[in-house]
């Protein structure tokens, strides 16, 4: 009760209204040893007992239309997932619906009907790895052992940031380069089907572009980057048959990951809205193009609602650092 009221005071209704946008990747069946942060079922269930108990869930763009006429509920909130995992189906909808919680899918379309995203790779191959040492000297690091879960862990965390940046080619030449060099057999049931898509449609769930490729923006230039973007909305719009209004940049920090040029791309586009990884909660001045998400990673209610709190006074900060 507490928490519900300082939540009540941090977001009002009205044109004071804040909005927090979560954003999720996977809901696991079960603890991943590789990655004991990442959420699964009991995890995920707990966490929107929570959300379904404190705010007032919204699909997100009745949230941003509502956000722009100054006329949110109090403790707004709506709830993303990013990327296209077969899992948001299969494990997270069902919670979703018990909840009677409603949230929006940004789907990577070139990962559809068996692919799969570069750092998944780059995991499948660590995890099934049939050696105890990778060579990766040429990503500039040291021979990593992989004998233990701890090894593989303390790998992939030095393989992901060393590959993520890389150009489009580059970094496929180095996902290539690990996978041969593990000699892993690699799943093909990551991600969702097309027709797994249209079914997160048919349950009430909302789907937004996210690029064919998942590139980071950053490295391409203008004219690929709005052929990701709107080649990936296209493509939802034939496979469902209706207009997609919401964009996510992929990995999503400002700077880092995308600036103000795909910002520009997103409106010519004609999204409605595009949402960020930049931490706080948007407000009726926020960028509609670079509307902030954040998720907590505390395990008691307690923490994780001071957190959502903290995050709801922090300064939605748009393009060169100012607040919006």
């Amino acid at each position: 009760m507490l928490l519900k009221t300082a939540f009540n005071l941090a977001s009002p209704s009205g044109p004071r209204g804040r909005l927090s946008i979560l954003i999720f990747h996977r809901v696991l069946p079960r603890p991943d040893p590789l990655f004991p942060g990442e959420v699964d079922i009991t995890r995920f269930d707990e966490l929107m007992q929570w959300v379904a108990d404190w705010f007032n869930v919204l699909p997100l763009s009745e949230a941003v239309d509502r956000l722009g006429r100054g006329d949110l509920p109090p403790r707004a909130a709506a709830i993303t997932f990013d990327d296209g995992y077969a899992d948001n189906l299969l494990h997270a909808v069902p919670i979703l619906r018990r909840y009677r919680l409603q949230a929006s899918f940004f789907i990577a379309t070139g990962f559809l009907d068996g692919g799969r995203m570069w750092n998944d790779t780059i995991i499948e191959s660590v995890r099934g790895a049939a050696h105890s040492i990778l060579d990766a000297r040429l990503l500039g690091l040291d021979e990593l052992p992989l004998g233990t879960v701890e090894e593989k862990r303390a790998a992939l965390g030095k393989l992901i940031p060393a590959i993520k940046h890389k150009p489009a080619e580059q970094r496929a030449d180095a996902v290539a380069q690990v996978a041969a060099a593990c000699g892993a057999v690699l799943p093909d049931d990551l991600m969702l089907t097309s027709g797994q898509v249209r079914d997160l449609r048919d349950q009430g769930m909302s789907i937004g572009a996210h690029t064919v490729t998942h590139p980071i923006l950053a490295t391409l230039d203008d004219t690929t980057a709005t052929r990701e973007m709107a080649d990936s909305r296209d493509f939802l719009q034939g496979l469902l048959g209706e207009r997609i209004g919401l964009f996510a940049y992929p990995n999503g920090k400002l700077g880092a990951d995308y600036g103000a040029a795909h910002v520009r791309i997103a409106r010519t586009l004609g999204f409605d809205a595009a949402v960020s990884t930049n931490p706080g909660a948007c407000t009726r001045t926020s960028d509609p193009y670079q509307l902030p998400r954040f998720s907590p990673w505390d395990r008691s209610a307690w923490r994780y609602g001071l957190r959502m709190l903290a995050n709801l006074r922090r300064p939605d900060v748009a393009l060169g650092g100012e607040a919006a």
